[in-house]
């Protein structure tokens, strides 16, 4: 059986990050793909230039209608925006725990633009975290969402995957791509203790939306039933190789896109 994931987050017109990406890593992980949208983003491989905020009752109705018609085997969350966002996304969810939920806390663009305002941290950590089956947060949102400093090493990074765990989320991801070193190790923080995912750093400029397309990719893997290892283990693989690959496009010329159809598109055509 085909599996369906929904994503909740922004878009991206350049294809790169927020709806798009998590599209495209569903298809490429073999699931079904749908989206609620949560704003519209004036950006490209440079930046983001401007936001449009979608009301936070329409976020809800989207929310409602997919749950009303269509099977939802795991839910990605990503770009709430604001306070009132993340409100209405949590109380359309609650209800609906049962089901694998990622939450990839988008705060700051690639570029360094804001994408979550200061006072929705709060409800993002009341509210949201503890509906989570797995939190993916890089080094700085870590430190955010616990108004810590950004950890340097893998001793901090370890005891603030467990702090967040304590907030609710069943398991936490802390992600070491932000480390000053030449490697990328990633922390997984479960009920069993902690798992450390080693990867070498990839030499590439092209990482725009790799936060989007790895947790798109774990809520695709817990849909098809795998645990939070497993998934971790193929998410980081198929990200690894997207992002390895990503020189093959020419899309841009900041930070471009990983190519999320590796595997799919041969060279050229």
């Amino acid at each position: 059986m085909i599996r369906n994931v929904l994503s909740i987050a922004g878009s991206d017109p350049s294809g790169g990050a927020g709806i798009q990406a998590d599209l495209k890593a569903f298809s490429a992980r073999g699931v079904y793909g749908m989206a609620v949208l949560t704003a519209l983003t004036a950006q490209n491989t440079q930046g983001v230039s401007g936001v449009h905020l979608v009301p936070p009752q329409f976020v809800a109705d989207q929310i409602n209608a997919v749950f009303a018609d269509v099977r939802v085997d795991a839910v990605k969350i990503g770009m709430i925006a604001n306070a009132g966002i993340a409100e209405a996304v949590a109380a359309a969810l609650t209800d609906r725990r049962r089901i694998p939920i990622v939450i990839d806390p988008v705060m700051i663009a690639k570029g360094g633009a804001a994408l979550l305002a200061p006072e929705a941290v709060d409800v993002l950590t009341r509210r949201l975290l503890p509906l989570a089956t797995l939190l993916t947060p890089n080094l700085p949102e870590a430190a955010a969402l616990l108004h810590q400093p950004v950890a340097t090493s893998r001793d901090e990074m370890a005891a603030q995957a467990e702090q967040l765990r304590a907030l609710g989320p069943a398991a936490v991801l802390v992600k070491g791509g932000h480390l000053d070193s030449n490697e990328s190790p990633d922390v997984l923080a479960t009920a069993d203790g902690l798992h450390w995912f080693e990867a070498r750093r990839v030499p590439t400029k092209n990482t725009h939306g790799t936060g989007c397309t790895l947790s798109s990719a774990l809520a695709a893997e817990l849909a098809k039933g795998a645990s939070a290892q497993q998934a971790v283990a193929i998410a980081k693989d198929y990200l690894a190789d997207a992002v390895a690959a990503a020189g093959k496009l020419s899309v841009g010329s900041g930070h471009g896109p990983v190519q999320h159809f590796h595997a799919l598109w041969k060279d050229g055509d």
